[in-house]
């Protein structure tokens, strides 16, 4: 994902969808956006974290 409003909305979608927190964060290609419990990256590289249960 190149744009970064389109990967917060996909960001969004995923961690609703799911029902699990995900991580928004950016890398050499644009932005990324997979599982917290999966990104194992560099932390300077979040952008931001999606959870659907938070209030």
């Amino acid at each position: 994902m190149s744009n970064l409003s389109t990967a917060q909305a996909f960001a969004w979608n995923l961690a609703t969808t799911l029902m699990v927190c995900v991580v928004l964060f950016h890398c050499d290609a644009g932005y990324g956006v997979m599982p917290v419990a999966d990104y194992d990256g560099d932390t300077a590289s979040v952008i931001h974290e999606y959870d659907p249960f938070a209030i």
